[in-house]
This record gives C-alpha cells, structure tokens and sequence, in this order.
C-alpha cells in the first residue's frame, strides 16, 4: 500500500495563486479546494481559511488519509510544475490563467 504524505496530524499542500480575467483564484491541489477572491491577498486569505477549515474537519471526523491526497486536477499541476521550473509567467494579457504565485501550506499549522 502506498504511504499518504499527509496524515491526520501533520503535512502539507501544494497551493497556486492565479488570475482569470478580473478573477482571482487560490488552489489547494492535494485538497482540491478551489477559492476566488477580488484580489491576490484575498484569494490567498480565504484559501488558508479553506485549507485550515478542511484540515479540521478532517481531523474532527478522523477521516482516512485519502481525503488530504487528493489526484491532482492535471490543469493545477501543470501550474504548479511551471512555475516550480522557474517559468516566468506570462504578461496578463497575452495568457490566462495568470499565475502569480504558488508554494507549500504546513498543515502543522493549519
């Protein structure tokens, strides 16, 4: 069986912060949860709200591990390996999704 990198008591989730049109959205991609907000800081404020949300509950309900890792939705992926290669995102108006940032959320802290 395959071990699940996050647990009920700790790990983290990979996050990418984009822009659509006027839009701005924050994935969590091992949880995916998917957030949009009016602007950058409030997509990443309400996916941390989402992911610590998810985490507690998850814990609350002792749910199997399978639920904080997640397939990856391939669209989110291909974001994240980009940007993790050191690809400069494109100016907004010549491509859509406009990624402005991505990392790693510690669910230690969730």
């Amino acid at each position: 069986m395959k071990s699940s990198k996050n647990t009920l008591q700790k790990g983290s989730v990979r996050y990418v912060i984009f822009k659509e049109k006027d839009t701005f959205f924050g994935v969590a991609l091992e949880f995916n949860v998917v957030v949009e907000g009016a602007s950058q800081i409030e997509a990443i404020v309400l996916l941390n709200e989402a992911v610590r949300g998810y985490f507690e509950s998850a814990r609350k309900f002792k749910l199997r591990p399978q639920v904080l890792n997640q397939v990856v939705d391939a669209e989110y992926e291909k974001m994240w390996k980009e940007i993790q290669c050191g690809k400069k995102p494109v100016a907004q108006s010549t491509k859509s999704p406009y990624v402005l940032s991505s990392g790693q959320l510690n669910l230690a802290f969730a």
